[in-house]
């Protein structure tokens, strides 16, 4: 075991917690990154809170990132949610959940913190099998900012490149599931849902559909909350 340190992007959902649970499994010392970018889905940050209290992280850093003030997204402005598309439907073209920029800023900074910890490797949670409509998802997009990021940074010509791990860059929502069940990871501590309600998840997103796609693919039970589909409000207690 290594014993390296690393930076893993945590948004405190699945896939970037099955990351957070590799890393930790390959012996690296993790310091998690997470950001408040004026996303409507806020309660991610408390979930990757929780996240890095279970996993022991070495530092947990939450950034701002006014993209909210920017806008263009449905993730950052009063713009809808698409709902209840099929699986489909979903890599036809870059749908309007894309936020533009957010992963080469949020790589920059994660680059950043590597760079002034003496870390080389930065993990992230970036998937192009089932859902390939966002471009910042995409190996070619990886490859290039690795490029870009060991050609600007004093560690990078001076003979200490940075490493770039997305180990779930190829794997189906069934595959990535299965895999953090292997390590250990406690789904319900995760979050995926862009349009929640409260704590629960709305179920007809498009990050939604494909979570619960992926555990049932796996013949397992998402653990997270739902709303009542009929009503729309949190289900009656029994």
């Amino acid at each position: 075991m290594n014993k390296q340190q690393a930076v893993v992007l945590l948004s405190g959902g699945l896939d970037s917690t099955t990351v957070l649970a590799i890393a930790q499994s390959q012996g690296f010392i993790c310091h998690c990154l997470s950001f408040q970018y004026g996303q409507r889905q806020a309660v991610e940050l408390e979930r990757a809170r929780r996240i890095c209290a279970h996993y022991g992280v070495g530092q947990h850093l939450v950034l701002r990132v006014d993209l909210g003030a920017i806008g263009g997204s449905a993730l950052t402005s009063e713009l809808a949610v698409p709902k209840d598309r099929p699986t489909s439907a979903m890599d036809q073209d870059i749908p309007v959940t894309y936020v533009p920029g957010r992963n080469i800023l949020f790589l920059a900074h994660a680059l950043s913190w590597a760079e002034v910890l003496g870390a080389s490797d930065i993990f992230l949670g970036i998937n192009a099998v089932d859902y390939s409509g966002y471009p910042d998802c995409r190996p070619e997009f990886l490859a290039a900012f690795a490029q870009m990021a060991n050609l600007g940074t004093k560690a990078g010509v001076t003979g200490h490149p940075f490493r770039f791990h997305a180990p779930l860059l190829q794997l189906s929502k069934k595959e990535i599931i299965l895999r953090g069940k292997e390590l250990g990871v406690d789904y319900g501590l995760t979050h995926s849902c862009y349009d929640p309600v409260g704590d629960l998840a709305c179920g007809r997103c498009d990050s939604c559909r494909l979570r619960l796609q992926g555990f049932s693919d796996a013949g397992l039970r998402d653990p997270v909350g739902y709303v009542d589909q009929k009503t729309g409000r949190e289900p009656a207690k029994a």
